[in-house]
């Protein structure tokens, strides 16, 4: 894929999720597309994401890759609640410039009973970005808020907060 051939538009069916979510308002604007137990997050590269050298910085990509592996966990244990990371390993493939579109995708997800496993991809139209896989802990207490939905890869406040 050439640089002219790059996505640099959100594709349908992705929602736009709300300012206000703490650490992960460092990617914004950034979107979801929740699909059954599938989890997708993406945002347009913009010049805040980006390193001196003009491409997307690796602290933007492994943000992405957290926000994601835990909204695949929590789908597949089926609880929303907190999933603290315990573990993210990332692979740089390639690298994204200001105005493409990136999407990480939740590929293979499985839950056990404390912890979940997923690994994704960080991807620009067919061209892999990065490659990650997470580990997550699923705490015994109910660590969401009040009113969070299925797919919130980081629990919303609501008015009872």
């Amino acid at each position: 894929m050439t640089d002219k051939d790059s996505i640099t538009h959100v594709p349908a069916g992705f929602q736009r999720l709300p300012e206000g979510l703490g650490f992960t308002d460092n990617l914004q604007p950034i979107y979801r597309l929740v699909e059954g137990d599938g989890a997708s997050f993406g945002i347009i590269v913009g010049a805040h994401h980006c390193n001196t050298m003009g491409m997307c910085h690796g602290g933007a990509l492994m943000t992405l890759a957290d926000i994601t592996a835990a909204t695949g966990a929590n789908l597949a244990h089926g609880v929303i609640t907190g999933s603290p990371t315990v573990h993210l390993n990332i692979d740089f493939i390639s690298g994204a410039r200001q105005g493409e579109w990136l999407h990480a995708v939740a590929e293979q997800v499985t839950a056990k009973r404390r912890f979940g496993f997923c690994s994704g991809g960080i991807y620009n139209g067919e061209r892999t970005i990065a490659r990650f896989s997470g580990t997550v802990y699923f705490p015994e207490h109910d660590a969401r808020r009040a009113g969070a939905e299925a797919g919130d890869g980081v629990i919303l406040p609501t008015e009872n907060d």
